[in-house]
C-alpha cells in the first residue's frame, strides 16, 4: 500500500510539472506555421526577414546558418529589436540559454514578461504584413467570433 501512495504521489507531482510546460510552449505555437512557410519557400523566407528587419541577405544567411529552426531567426531578429541588442549578441544569448526556452532568453535581454513587448512577442510574427491581425478584426465586425 505504502508503494502505491508513492507512486500516486509521483505520478501528481509530475503532471504538476509537465503541465505549466504545455502552456508556456503554446504561446510560441505559431513557430511552427512560421517554419512550415519557411520551408516551403527558403528564398521567400529570407527575402522577408531582410524586408521586415531591413537588413541584407548576408546577415540573413548567418543567422539562419547559426540556429536551429528559421523561426529562430525571427526570434533572435525580433528580439534584438525590441532589447536593441545586437544581433550578434541575442546569437550569444540563443546559443547558450535555448533550451530555458523564449521567455527566459527574452528576460535575459531585458524585456520583462508581462510587458506589451513580451505579449507582441507570444502574439506572432510580423511577416504576413498584419494580414492575420486583419482577418481577425474583420470577423469581429461580421460577428464571426474572435477569430
Amino acid at each position: 500500500m505504502k508503494g502505491l501512495k508513492t507512486i500516486l504521489a509521483m505520478l501528481v507531482l509530475s503532471t504538476l510539472l509537465v503541465v505549466p510546460t504545455f502552456s508556456i510552449a503554446a504561446d510560441f505555437d505559431w513557430t511552427k506555421d512560421l517554419n512550415v512557410r519557411a520551408e516551403a519557400n527558403p528564398s521567400g523566407f529570407r527575402a522577408q526577414l531582410s524586408t521586415r528587419f531591413k537588413i541584407g541577405d548576408a546577415q540573413v544567411k548567418i543567422v539562419l546558418g547559426n540556429v536551429d529552426r528559421p523561426s529562430d531567426a525571427y526570434m533572435v531578429f525580433r528580439l534584438g529589436e525590441i532589447s536593441s541588442r545586437p544581433v550578434g549578441d541575442v546569437l550569444d544569448k540563443y546559443r547558450t540559454g535555448k533550451k530555458k526556452g523564449w521567455g527566459a532568453l527574452a528576460k535575459s535581454l531585458g524585456i520583462k514578461p508581462g510587458s506589451q513587448e513580451f505579449h507582441a512577442l507570444k502574439q506572432g510574427d510580423g511577416l504576413d504584413s498584419g494580414q492575420s491581425k486583419r482577418k481577425k478584426k474583420k470577423n469581429k465586425k461580421n460577428g464571426k467570433g474572435k477569430g
